[in-house]
């Protein structure tokens, strides 16, 4: 290729440059190949123009039917124990989904039938520019699109517009609806107590409940401690049932024993520095922490012993034990909740209280 192309044989005696002028581009595209325009129905008749648009609008109206009638089946069919069969499926969840696609099948085939009959559809031509565009060509973008939007007709459509965003607009009440299905809200579930430590803000520890060993569940004893240990423990109640004496199962189990992980740790008694009101929280230098880290609710054990740190393995959050367990490092945004610790008739470690503020992950409820 010689140095007088420009890469483009049929344009001779053009100079080589990184960005073909006005001329060039002229010369390339003054006749690209396309065929001549034809134009459609509805550019040239008003009364097709207008059945396009009543066209489009139905649609639209059709797809907020549909989702009219997801709301309906979803409050009418009963899902419960017996539940409504249609043609040995779930009725409900038939025609949620039938519902359901109806909405979003308009929507899609109202929108497309809008810019094949409504939208302008003149064919462009556009020479392929630098990545970097230049200040003229952003602002022949934006007028592009200023124009497209002029073109789509929305401003001088009401009809098409209004149903438009009427039928979106509804598809939004089934999400709405649907978060009913996730659960009762935790103070539902706080109120109802269906297990021990039931609700987001509650856990299994109570006044005088042992601090026993994970998985084995014996009790602590604080001469079992030496200092610089680190021992991950559990309430005892996940072992026996707590204040009803019933054991744990299932769903029950599971929860508390999450939610109840804690780590027990023993340092000199001199280095630790209590917050307001927990002067009386440890038992010789032993302090109780919650297990689960305050930012995602990753478990943590990862102990440094010399500095007191606890450092969580998902994030890097790190907490200070020896000054109740304040974040140092990392994302979490609060301290871990501290267990306040006495040691019962029998020498053995017990709570003096529940968790006085929530364990886990912080939630937008909290003040």
């Amino acid at each position: 290729m010689s140095s007088h192309d420009n890469g483009h044989p049929d344009v001779p005696g053009h100079e080589l440059s990184n960005v073909p002028d006005e001329a060039l581009v002229n010369d390339l595209y003054a006749n690209p190949g396309l065929p001549e325009h034809q134009w459609r129905p509805t550019d040239v008749d008003p009364r097709a123009e207008k059945r396009a648009e009543r066209q489009v609008a139905t649609l639209f109206g059709l797809s907020a039917v549909c989702t009219i009638l997801l709301l309906v089946s979803y409050f009418a069919f009963d899902i419960g124990e017996d539940p409504d069969v249609v043609g040995g499926v779930g009725a409900s969840n038939l025609f949620i989904g039938l519902s359901l696609a109806g909405a979003l099948l308009f929507i899609g085939t109202g929108v497309i039938q809008w810019a094949r009959k409504l939208m302008a559809d003149h064919e462009i031509v556009e020479a392929r520019h630098p990545s970097a565009s230049s200040a003229a060509d952003r602002e022949a973008t934006l007028a592009a699109l200023d124009a497209g939007l002029e073109e789509s007709g929305i401003g001088r459509r009401p009809l098409v517009r209004n149903s438009l965003l009427g039928a979106v607009g509804l598809l939004g009440l089934p999400a709405v609806v649907m978060l009913r299905d996730l659960g009762p809200t935790p103070s539902q579930v706080a109120k109802d107590k269906p297990y021990p430590g039931a609700g987001i803000e509650n856990t299994i520890w109570e006044k005088g409940m042992r601090v026993v060993r994970d998985v084995v569940g014996t009790p602590i004893r604080p001469a079992d401690l030496e200092i610089g240990d680190l021992v991950n423990a559990e309430p005892e109640g996940i072992f026996n049932g707590g204040e009803d004496g019933e054991p744990l199962e299932g769903l029950a189990l599971q929860v508390n024993k999450s939610k109840g992980a804690v780590v027990v740790v023993r340092m000199e008694p001199e280095e630790i520095t209590p917050g307001d009101g927990r002067e009386n929280w440890s038992v010789d230098g032993i302090v109780c922490y919650s297990k689960i880290c305050t930012h995602v609710g990753c478990p943590i054990s990862l102990y440094e012993r010399t500095t007191h740190h606890l450092l969580c393995p998902c994030h890097q959050s790190t907490f200070d034990l020896a000054d109740s367990a304040k974040v140092v490092f990392g994302p979490a945004a609060r301290p871990l909740p501290q267990l306040p610790l006495m040691v019962d008739d029998e020498g053995y470690l017990v709570a003096q209280s529940g968790f006085t503020e929530p364990v886990g992950p912080s939630f937008w409820e909290r003040g």
